[in-house]
């Protein structure tokens, strides 16, 4: 029994630690999905395939040739119907998308569940200690990584006042920042110039210290700086 526990420490363990570095990743590049989400990801798929790997611990020996269980048929009944709940809460709040973190832990505690219900107790009871770890400690850690700031950027100009490229690419540099997918528009009545771009940097300052500067130059028309990441 012990060899039975620690076997289940070790799968548990192993699947939030991979999660883990695997999100980290995502987290470093400023991907909604991140840290957390991804650590409990892992460890509930982890948790489903022990209900898998120990199955043959749940019923007792039968003799009758005509009775064939499949106890994970209900295991993946319940997870398909736990991913529409967890949908659910996920939303777009403006360019940014939340609830995933609550969209994970929702479909984990589907499978802490499912392992309370076939008896796997030690399991469920250490999963829920990990889940709790996870949303607890590991946001404070999940604040304590580097990582870049993302946000969408677009700024106006009158037609007879553009700034140029060049010197837009030099201001953002000189206030920490990164320019991609950089895009172009012309208003309807061919008056209003504007830079359309993504943006990154890894000091949310920043994003201040760039909106005083646009602000104080009386070419900028109009501007917006809004987060890209959750």
């Amino acid at each position: 029994m012990q060899q039975l526990y620690a076997d289940i420490t070790i799968h548990l363990i192993s699947a939030a630690l991979a999660g883990a570095l695997i999100g980290m990743e995502r987290s470093f590049h400023g991907r909604p999905a991140g840290f957390r989400t991804h650590t409990l990801v892992c460890m509930a798929s982890s948790l489903l395939m022990l209900i898998t790997l120990y199955q043959a611990r749940w019923f007792a020996p039968t003799t009758s040739e005509s009775l064939s269980i499949d106890p994970t048929r209900m295991a993946q009944g319940i997870m398909t119907g736990i991913g529409f709940l967890g949908a659910g809460v996920i939303f777009r709040e403006g360019l940014s998308v939340r609830g995933l973190t609550t969209a994970a832990s929702i479909w984990i505690t589907s499978a802490i569940g499912v392992l309370f219900g076939v008896g796997f107790f030690f399991a469920a009871s250490l999963a829920t200690v990990l889940t709790l770890g996870v949303l607890s400690l590991f946001r404070i850690i999940e604040n304590r990584i580097p990582a870049y700031l993302f946000a969408h950027h677009q700024v106006r100009f009158a037609r007879d006042a553009v700034m140029p490229e060049e010197e837009l690419r030099a201001l953002l540099e000189r206030h920490g920042f990164t320019v991609a997918q950089l895009s172009y528009r012309l208003d309807s009545e061919g008056t209003v110039f504007e830079y359309r771009m993504m943006i990154r940097t890894r000091d949310g300052q920043n994003v201040r210290r760039l909106a005083n500067t646009l602000t104080a130059t009386r070419e900028v028309l109009a501007f917006r700086i809004t987060p890209a990441s959750d």
